[in-house]
């Protein structure tokens, strides 16, 4: 599939609406307060995933003018998002993982939850030392995972070009804390 349309994916009312009836708000998940934004319904749905996945890799080419070496994905819905995208765009994909999980030299990197501290982690030789690489979540609120993942692919000897997400939040400070291009197809 060639990656050269121009239109903005704010002019796309049809599938962000089907994607939006997709998604279910489940209150009070995981802690009292928050609203989780539940994308199993869009996953279940192989035409609205498929549309979902070609809209995001086509905004995400034509706002970069030139296609990743490989996606990294976030554990866990990042990997399913990660892993349909990289295919689309025909690379590779390599999965960032919580600390423990990985087999193999890794690079690790730590940050902060509001309700404590996480680490992540990427195999050293996942991909080669300078490779451009999009990373992918279903999902950016504050941007902590995000930027961390970020950091750990400098780490490694890569090139964090952007971020995919599914949703964006509004009302975070994430585009304070993301400098890199950020493509997202829904944004509540």
């Amino acid at each position: 599939m060639q990656y050269n349309s121009t239109s903005d994916l704010t002019e796309n009312a049809e599938l962000i609406k089907r994607i939006k009836s997709a998604i279910v708000d489940v209150p009070d998940y995981p802690k009292k307060g928050i609203m989780f934004k539940d994308i199993t319904g869009l996953f279940a749905s192989h035409q609205l995933f498929k549309d979902t996945i070609q809209a995001l890799a086509s905004e995400a080419v034509s706002k970069l003018g030139f296609k990743p070496d490989y996606v990294a994905g976030i554990e866990a819905r990042g990997f399913i998002i990660g892993t349909a995208l990289a295919d689309e765009l025909g690379i590779g994909f390599v999965p960032i993982r919580k600390a423990g999980k990985l087999p193999r030299d890794v690079v690790s990197e730590s940050y902060e939850l509001e309700y404590g501290k996480a680490s992540i982690e990427l195999q050293r030789d996942a991909m080669p030392q300078g490779s451009r690489v999009l990373i992918a979540d279903d999902l950016l609120a504050t941007g902590g995972t995000s930027s961390a993942a970020e950091k750990l692919i400098r780490k490694q000897g890569s090139k964090p070009i952007g971020f995919a997400f599914v949703i964006a939040l509004s009302g975070f400070a994430s585009r304070n804390i993301l400098k890199l291009p950020i493509f997202k197809i829904v944004e509540y």
